[in-house]
């Protein structure tokens, strides 16, 4: 079962959990989901890959950047864009995997997120399908066809890195349990959800 089917952790980072630049609701909770299934993969001998956002200082998606407040909506360099605030700043302490997660185990991670002119929710590509992360061609190598999934958070990172997973034509499975979501708008969660499983994902 584990030879050809990773684990991919998406974003399970400082920043994303309480007290954090850009705080999920809950999102340490993923923490101990994600190191129930390292423990289960690595004791199969599975490949464990994590998604880790790595943005420079300059990065357009910042409301700071743009002179916009967090939670607005606009456009950057043609693309919709949500505006965030200052997270992720590569080399800093919100950039880190958070510290209770058992990242010693990992054996592949990509950063996303590293060009300023583009935001990129997705561990396989920034969000205009420009460039890839190398992911895809990572996994490839390991003859891995099938991918479970969990992270932070739900309705940005998660969903949009299995939706691009399922068009690259992997099975996916998603651990509900082992994801949090930004919530927006009350609901974007399930919706997200719903989204991934009406694509083709399974829900667990």
């Amino acid at each position: 079962m584990y030879s050809h089917h990773a684990l991919l952790l998406i974003d399970i980072q400082n920043d994303f959990c309480p007290g954090g630049a850009l705080a999920v609701h809950e999102g340490d909770r993923v923490v101990a989901v994600a190191n129930r299934y390292i423990a289960q993969w690595k004791a199969h001998g599975g490949l464990v890959v994590a998604s880790q956002d790595w943005h420079p200082a300059n990065h357009g998606s910042f409301a700071a950047n743009a002179g916009t407040r967090p939670g607005e909506t606009g456009m950057l360099n043609g693309l919709p864009q949500v505006w965030w605030p200052v997270h992720c700043v590569q080399h800093g302490e919100g950039a880190a995997f958070h510290p209770g997660l058992d990242s010693k185990q990992l054996d592949h991670v990509v950063q996303k997120g590293t060009d300023p002119a583009i935001d990129s929710y997705s561990a396989f590509w920034d969000n205009g399908h420009q460039q890839p992360t190398g992911l895809d061609a990572w996994l490839r190598l390991q003859q891995i066809n099938i991918l479970t999934v969990m992270g932070l958070a739900t309705d940005y990172c998660v969903k949009f890195s299995v939706l691009d997973a399922l068009t690259a034509g992997y099975e996916v499975n998603v651990v509900a349990a082992g994801c949090r979501g930004v919530n927006l708008q009350a609901g974007d969660s399930e919706q997200a959800l719903a989204e991934m499983q009406k694509m083709g994902a399974r829900i667990s």
